[in-house]
């Protein structure tokens, strides 16, 4: 069994779609862990306000194999993967960490750089496992938000 921390985010019928995905993440892997949900400002591009948290799930599914299963979720919920990185998603889930793996890849990198490049990514995630210990940074999530020159005043703490 492992372990592995998904980042969602939506900002097309935003509550809906991540309250939908949620259920269906506990559906399939039992006793998910999510970390408080923030709205957010579109990054990148001019768009409506994101609603982002982080998913701890415990599965039998290696990386590639739970990546197909995300991007079939993604789609279920009218994911568009023909739009420009930073756009409208309906649903994006992506693995951030994956036990400790360091993979880089065509298909799929982990630890995501996404990880410590946005605060919508790290804030959530440093507030569900403040003392996981990065893989290549080798420090507690807590102490890398903590010491981060991300912006998080975008970020507001949803319900």
């Amino acid at each position: 069994m492992s372990t592995a921390w998904l980042g969602l985010g939506s900002n097309i019928n935003a509550e809906n779609n991540i309250g939908a995905a949620c259920r269906e993440l506990q559906e399939k892997f039992g006793d998910v862990c999510f970390s408080p949900s923030y709205s957010s400002k579109s990054v990148g591009f001019d768009g409506d306000d994101f609603i982002n948290l982080v998913a701890r799930i415990d599965t039998t599914h290696g990386p590639l194999e739970l990546r197909q299963y995300l991007r079939d979720l993604e789609d279920r919920y009218g994911r568009n993967r023909d739009t420009p990185k930073f756009s409208d998603r309906s649903l994006d889930i992506d693995i951030l960490l994956y036990d400790d793996l360091i993979l880089s890849s065509p298909l799929l990198e982990i630890p995501r750089a996404e990880v410590l490049k946005f605060a919508h990514v790290l804030k959530p995630l440093a507030d569900l496992e403040p003392d996981l210990i990065h893989p290549t940074q080798r420090r507690r999530m807590a102490d890398i938000w903590a010491s981060s020159e991300l912006d998080g005043s975008s970020l507001r703490l949803l319900g």
